[in-house]
């Protein structure tokens, strides 16, 4: 699988990453297992997690798929090939200081990863959404020091718009600390937003930019359409994530542009998800797409979009797409 720089940073990744968020809800532990197995025997040796997955898992069920990782790689003796990505931010638990970006909770926070994990040190630790609430300096502060302790090699953020990551780089500079080198946005053929700031800044500065929701939450599969409701067991149904999916692309107009694109993908011989992927990993400044899957089977069309070169015809197909669709006010928080 083809590899890319990380950012500015010495390594490189495939360009493809495995999200693991399914895991522990709406896949067991056997079935982890066997996703983890056909990702590595491909290649995607680059693992992104978080403390509070599995996705609506609630705080019952927080750091259950660090848990299951850390028992495949223990299982496979796998640690050594594999690149380790998690997250803090979110709340661990119901009590007032279990989650955000302050030394208190990052301290804790990585410690109860390290241990989940079954690992000493974790490759790219990453704050999974931006925290109002506390100074950029006093989060840079604490990241700082864990990379000094040798308990994380690199540092990434994830869901911060341009302005939030430009502040947070130049505080890093002028602190002397260590920096973001990754950010983690959405991105897809239905969600372009990045592409008027965050990605420009991103190829400026060299961060490595690791995208999630490549076949959007599963609505690029094709398997959705406009005259029926979303599939018990599916992301659009999973509580309070179910909502929010719902809310980023289940309306009439993008699903109608969906059927129109596997009709596309189709006369071309190729499935939509293989396509969404491949034109997520041909726009400039992408490392790397991130995929999951609930079954091993799943897998199948998006590895093969990391191989697949589109041509002309379908590159218009897709780029029309976006400029169809009406615009949305952008989010302040949680992209």
């Amino acid at each position: 699988m083809e590899q890319r720089p990380l950012g500015r940073t010495g390594i490189r990744v495939p360009v493809l990453t495995l999200g693991t968020m399914t895991f522990g809800l709406q896949c067991d532990e056997a079935t982890s297992f066997a996703i983890l197995d056909r990702a590595l025997e491909t290649g995607v040796d680059f693992l992104d997690t978080a403390d509070v997955y599995p996705l609506a898992g609630g705080l019952d069920r927080v750091g259950v798929t660090e848990e299951i990782v850390g028992r495949w790689m223990a299982s496979r003796g796998a640690r050594e090939r594999i690149l380790l990505a998690t997250k803090c931010r979110a709340p661990t638990a119901a009590t007032p200081n279990s989650g955000g970006l302050s030394r208190y909770h990052i301290q804790r926070a990585v410690e109860a990863s390290l241990r989940r994990l079954g690992t000493d040190v974790i490759d790219l630790y990453q704050t999974h959404f931006f925290d109002r609430h506390t100074p950029i300096d006093e989060t840079l502060r604490a990241l700082d020091d864990l990379v000094h302790q040798g308990k994380i090699r690199y540092v990434g953020c994830s869901n911060y718009p341009a302005w939030r990551l430009a502040e947070a780089l130049g505080a890093a500079e002028h602190l002397g600390l260590a920096r973001y080198e990754t950010v983690q946005p959405r991105y897809n053929l239905l969600y372009r937003e990045i592409e008027t700031e965050l990605l420009p800044l991103a190829r400026s500065a060299r961060v490595g930019v690791l995208v999630y929701n490549p076949i959007a939450g599963g609505m690029l599969s094709g398997k959705y359409r406009s005259d029926q409701d979303p599939q018990e067991g599916t992301r659009f149904t999973l509580g309070g994530a179910g909502t929010v999916y719902q809310h980023r692309y289940w309306d009439k107009l993008q699903l109608e542009a969906v059927a129109s694109l596997v009709e596309r993908a189709r006369g071309h011989g190729h499935s939509l998800a293989s396509v969404a992927v491949a034109w997520v990993l041909s726009q400039e400044g992408i490392t790397s797409a991130i995929v999951g899957a609930s079954r091993p089977e799943q897998l199948e069309a998006t590895l093969a979009g990391a191989e697949l070169e589109l041509d002309e015809d379908l590159k218009r197909a897709c780029d029309e797409v976006w400029w169809q669709l009406p615009r949305r006010p952008v989010a302040d928080g949680y992209r």
